[in-house]
């Protein structure tokens, strides 16, 4: 089975920020395209400023996954746009929002809170541990994956208890964080990952690359019977 994903950055990093583009000169978002082409997918990515944030009906009909980052400009994402994802993910469309996206507004729609945290830019060592070694998304993995530098993301992380937690992050600074979580809204699958910062090299990393193919690959829509919502009759006479 062919999984279509859609890749969303808002792209504004790359384009303000010379630290960013030397990093990342044609975007996170083909980046993390290019670690998911050639695996199974059918990938085609889209940006903040592309008309509708290229976030159509029509694409996100023709999506199975959806990926999201962004950072700088969450506030520009439009709320229609976004009722528009919620809508599709209830439907069964997979997200998986990384590292920054967590404060996106579409995130915060799915889970209810404000899904904030602490955070600290310093270069620290980010030792991801797997701690639900029979989960898909960790198929093929080792017990943890260590980054040598990565942004912090310390608890308190503000969201709903996950479903499953697959992956913690311990960094150097003493802090932990809940880094790979998963969710169900309506039909639809959610994975939050966390690493990711924009002046780092995290997503040409071929570990990284593998956890997010997984993860596209757990979240696709699956098979299921057709939800009836509203009044309906009996399937037994009723005295």
């Amino acid at each position: 089975m062919t999984i279509r994903v859609t890749v969303w950055n808002e792209a504004r990093h790359e384009k303000s920020h010379a630290a960013v583009a030397a990093v990342y000169p044609e975007g996170i978002h083909e980046a993390i395209a290019q670690g998911l082409r050639g695996e199974g997918f059918v990938v085609r990515t889209a940006t903040l400023d592309e008309p509708e944030h290229g976030l159509t009906d029509e694409v996100l009909a023709n999506t199975d996954v959806l990926t999201w980052w962004g950072h700088m400009a969450h506030h520009e994402v439009s709320d229609v746009i976004v009722e528009r994802v919620q809508k599709r993910v209830l439907e069964g469309m997979g997200l998986i929002v990384l590292h920054s996206g967590h404060m996106s507004k579409i995130f915060c729609k799915l889970m209810g809170t404000t899904c904030n945290l602490k955070w600290r830019e310093a270069d620290e060592n980010e030792r991801i541990w797997v701690v639900e070694a029979g989960h898909p998304i960790a198929e093929g993995l080792d017990q943890w994956i260590d980054l040598p530098k990565e942004e912090m993301y310390g608890e308190v992380f503000e969201i709903p208890a996950p479903e499953t937690l697959v992956f913690i992050s311990w960094f150097k600074g003493g802090e932990v964080f809940r880094s790979g979580c998963c969710f169900t809204r309506g039909k639809g699958r959610i994975f939050y990952f966390r690493p990711g910062h924009e002046t780092y090299p995290t997503y040409y990393n071929p570990v990284i690359r593998k956890v997010i193919a997984n993860a596209a690959r757990w979240a696709a829509p699956s098979a299921g019977p057709k939800v009836f919502f509203g009044n309906v009759k009996p399937l037994e006479k009723l005295d």
